[in-house]
């Protein structure tokens, strides 16, 4: 299985290198895998972090999707969510 995601991004790489994609499209992807990686760095250390108030947020693609699109604001309303309307 790691073998087929290795090598379908290998061959998607290689498509977008011959085929000289344009631009903004590998700019935009390119922005879009920082927020992610960011947004998902983010949530880990509120787990580390929180760990010692009780505070929890699941790591899933909802909560990265909602922290990656609305950034700093969106990783404190999902803490907020959890300690003020779940706990």
């Amino acid at each position: 299985m790691q073998t087929m995601i290795i090598l379908g991004t290998v061959i998607v790489a290689l498509i977008i290198f011959f085929i000289r994609a344009p631009s903004t499209l590998t700019r935009f992807i390119g922005q879009g895998a920082i927020r992610v990686t960011i947004g998902v760095l983010c949530l880990f250390f509120i787990n580390v972090f929180g760990g010692a108030i009780g505070l929890h947020i699941p790591i899933n693609i909802f909560t990265v999707l909602i922290s990656s699109i609305l950034g700093l604001f969106g990783v404190v309303s999902l803490a907020c969510i959890h300690l003020f309307v779940l706990m």
